[in-house]
């Protein structure tokens, strides 16, 4: 089985500074697992490393989707991947992903079993017909059938919340054990074997981090960003431009919202905590992470030398 290292963690965890500083240190390329940072154009809002913060480490999974594309899904991210990581064990290297999307790890560490179930295109135009009568009713329709996924998606991710339901009608099963549930009962054999770290803080430090992080990409032009996107006129509603704080700065724009740009920044850092806590909920539950206390260390680097010290010792265990 192929080896690969993970490192996760909520967003403005450290993630991709750390991760650099690994990289370094185990000749590995990185392989994001970020489902706005796929996408192209989408750089600042999505906090997508530039080329100096890259410090020559070359990334995979990066612009590699148009923001038109309205139907990216898990399994071609997975297959995008999982080329990528065999082109990097291929030279000798190592395979670091890094990244807080949850579902994009569980999808290269667990069977994928629900991406044989097909879209159901009358079922989808059905249910979304229900929504746009009754905002919110796809999440609490998931919430009865499936309250681990509804947990973990909010309400306003449309999407996501239709493939969960999707999933459970097509196939009698909810999301949540499609190799989803941190668990793999039937010990089907999955491609690649993870060392999985995960970066975490006190919550308090951890929203500091994340309202500062708000207003300097604010400070680097995220306003401008997204008035480009706009000008293009693509439609507001693709999945691409759901992300925290191009989703709010686009309703700013557009009219939807009754929000001042104040409240609107205040809006996207309320967003991003609460994001935050839902992937510190969903990576709490992978009994497979070692957890790594940033605050215990003097620097990124200093992390990534433990982390590297302690793959040593996980590998020569096995």
């Amino acid at each position: 089985m192929k080896r690969i290292i993970c490192l996760v963690g909520a967003t403005a965890s450290g993630k991709t500074g750390v991760g650099i500083e690994l990289a370094k240190l185990l000749n590995a390329e990185v392989v994001s697992a970020d489902s706005i940072q796929v996408y192209k154009g989408l750089n600042i809002g999505s906090a997508k490393p530039t080329f100096s913060e890259m410090q020559g480490i070359p990334h995979h999974l990066l612009d590699v989707v148009e923001i038109c594309e309205a139907s990216f899904s898990v399994s071609e991210y997975r297959k995008l991947a999982s080329e990528a990581i065999d082109d990097i064990i291929a030279r000798n290297k190592v395979p670091l992903v890094v990244g807080g999307t949850g579902l994009y790890i569980n999808s290269l560490t667990f069977p994928l079993n629900f991406a044989q179930v097909k879209a159901d295109w009358d079922l989808r135009s059905e249910l979304l017909e229900k929504e746009q009568a009754e905002p919110y009713i796809l999440h609490r329709m998931l919430e009865e059938v499936d309250p681990i996924s509804a947990e973990r998606l909010h309400k306003n991710d449309t999407k996501r919340v239709l493939r969960a339901l999707e999933v459970y009608y097509l196939s009698g099963k909810p999301l949540s054990e499609h190799g989803n549930s941190f668990q793999n009962p039937a010990g089907e054999e999955v491609e690649y074997s993870p060392i999985i770290f995960g970066l975490t803080m006190p919550r308090e430090l951890l929203y500091e981090r994340i309202n500062i992080r708000v207003d300097q990409m604010l400070t680097s032009g995220l306003i401008d960003e997204v008035k480009g996107i706009l000008c293009y006129g693509i439609d507001p509603n693709l999945p691409a431009l759901q992300g925290i704080g191009y989703k709010q700065l686009i309703a700013h724009y557009l009219g939807y919202g009754e929000e001042t740009i104040e409240e609107t920044i205040e809006l996207i850092k309320r967003e991003t905590r609460r994001f935050a806590k839902r992937q510190t909920t969903w990576f709490k539950r992978d009994s497979r992470i070692n957890w790594i206390d940033v605050t215990q260390y003097e620097s990124e680097a200093a992390i990534a030398r433990d982390i590297a010290e302690k793959i040593k010792v996980k590998t020569e265990e096995t």
